[in-house]
């Protein structure tokens, strides 16, 4: 498995030397202080010298979605220039994709240099810290990458070698996805662009959506079977990839293509996933094991992979937890929920004997005051048994962050069908919905959603169905865009424009501004307009 035979036993052995082959080439990667905290340079030929060390250093380019650097949790990172704790990959996307939206608030405003109530205003500036941040992190994927896939070409004879080099391109093409969803546009280099000092070109959001489909469809026969090794990509995995760059086209690129997002989406269905019994199962700290709905995630262990990433913010941030209690939601996503007895409105935690409907006000009057607003308990440090993880004690979770999941594949079926994409079926969609919403082990329980009817399945329901399903998964804002609610004034949500009750946002908020600090530094870049 990715998170422990690599995770836990090699990022500290090897990832400084398989880090540092990058050292002379990251000046053209990125026009952030990009570059590795570590003065010595080491040579490919030092570093990769067995099958075992190609593998290691595949387990570096998967930290760098999770994991900051070299030493867990701080103190040695990657990236120069940015915050280590927020600048985290997965937790500058969670960030970006969920405070922007009705789904998550944060308390302190002074977090992120006094920016980050710039994401709940939707007022952000280029020289906002984590819009900043995940740019950088892009470019370091980016440039780790492509390091990687240099030094195993040739090799890719050997079907092991094949499938490493793959997983490598998989991960690129996962950053720069994000990059293109958040940023419109990018400094792009490949594998084809040598190590050098030169100003990395511009690549817009067509140019880089074909790429991305390119390789994506390039690399998907060398991928692992689904599920042959939980924490690394497959081919569903892959599939995915497709399926999210099909479904937002229109917004992307202007043209729909949810007749090929189906075609992925038939790909994943068949691949041997299958839906967790229990909903609240998959954000436990044994998410890892015997589940198999999960089809990529971010791993962690609390005793050897300790960042300050978003599970952990999660789990320790949440209001009325006894923690940091600065992260809430606000009173539109709780309105999503019809019944607050269903197994997915997980608002109170009864270890905590918090009953949020008595003990907090549901409304957000002031931001920054942390007793207001219900928390949300999700994502738990405890294991589906409940039981506290084996690693609990060093503050760190054990629970991963899953990306892609199949009851986010089901919806995003019902969704492309329901706006004409052909290769899907009503019926299949409706079967689909309802299994999501009827999930064997809450049917148990007496706490699963139910069952709906075909008329009731319109996109206004897929809407809400993906945030009562994916909330707090990182969709929230993509989801949005697409659906047209999230500039403009057609749905509004408390704090949205910085206003209590939401007001109207320009339309340059779809995408965050390229950070001036870029912009300062590559001459082939150009300024998103509006900003």
């Amino acid at each position: 498995m990715i998170h422990i035979s690599m995770k836990k036993q090699y990022f500290n052995r090897y990832s400084i030397g398989t880090l540092t082959l990058v050292v002379l080439m990251m000046s053209c990667v990125s026009d952030l202080d990009v570059k590795p905290i570590d003065p010595f340079v080491t040579t490919a030929d030092k570093v990769y010298t067995t099958k075992d060390s190609y593998k290691e250093g595949l387990a570096k380019l998967y930290a760098t979605f999770a994991l900051t650097g070299q030493r867990g949790p701080a103190g040695n990172q990657d990236v120069g220039g940015v915050d280590e704790g927020f600048s985290c990959f997965v937790r500058s996307l969670w960030y970006m994709q969920e405070l922007t939206t009705d789904e998550a608030v944060w308390s302190y405003p002074n977090d992120a240099n006094g920016t980050i109530f710039n994401l709940h205003y939707n007022t952000w500036l280029p020289s906002d810290g984590i819009p900043e941040a995940l740019y950088a992190r892009i470019a370091n994927v980016a440039a780790l990458s492509n390091e990687f896939i240099r030094v195993t070409t040739g090799k890719t004879d050997d079907p092991d070698f094949k499938n490493f080099q793959a997983e490598a391109r998989f991960l690129r093409a996962l950053a720069y996805f994000y990059g293109m969803d958040l940023y419109g546009r990018l400094p792009f280099l490949t594998e084809k662009d040598q190590p050098g000092s030169f100003f990395p070109p511009m690549i817009l959001r067509p140019a880089l959506f074909d790429y991305i489909e390119k390789e994506l469809k390039a690399i998907k026969a060398d991928m692992g079977a689904p599920r042959f090794e939980y924490g690394r990509a497959d081919k569903a995995a892959c599939a995915m990839l497709l399926a999210k760059l099909y479904l937002n086209a229109e917004v992307y690129i202007g043209t729909p293509k949810y007749t090929e997002a189906l075609t992925e989406l038939n790909e994943i269905i068949a691949a041997g996933y299958t839906l967790s019994p229990r909903y609240a199962n998959l954000f436990r700290a044994d998410n890892d094991k015997n589940n198999t709905e999960i089809i990529f995630a971010q791993a962690f262990d609390g005793a050897k992979s300790q960042a300050y990433a978003m599970t952990q913010v999660m789990i320790n941030g949440n209001a009325g937890n006894g923690g940091w209690s600065g992260l809430r939601t606000t009173s539109a996503f709780v309105g999503k929920f019809p019944n607050l007895a269903e197994a997915r409105a997980i608002f109170a935690d009864k270890n905590y004997n918090e009953d949020p409907i008595t003990t907090r006000s549901l409304e957000i009057d002031n931001v920054a005051k942390s007793g207001e607003g219900w928390g949300i308990y999700k994502f738990r440090n405890i294991t589906s048994t409940g039981v506290d993880s084996p690693n609990s004690s060093t503050g760190f979770p054990d629970t991963d962050y899953p990306m892609f999941r199949l009851a986010d594949a089901y919806l995003m079926y019902a969704e492309a069908v329901i706006r004409g994409g052909t290769g899907g079926t009503r019926a299949n969609a409706l079967t689909y919905i309802n299994s999501i919403r009827s999930r064997s082990g809450d049917v148990i329980a007496g706490n699963a959603p139910g069952l709906i009817t075909d008329p009731q399945m319109t996109l206004d329901f897929i809407l809400d169905e993906r945030a009562r399903e994916l909330y707090w998964e990182g969709h929230r804002r993509m989801d949005l865009i697409r659906f047209g609610k999230f500039t403009g004034g057609s749905y509004l949500w408390p704090w949205k424009g910085g206003v209590k009750n939401g007001t109207a946002i320009d339309d340059k908020y779809k995408i965050f501004p390229i950070p001036s600090s870029d912009l300062g530094t590559n001459p082939n870049l150009k300024q998103s307009d509006g900003y």
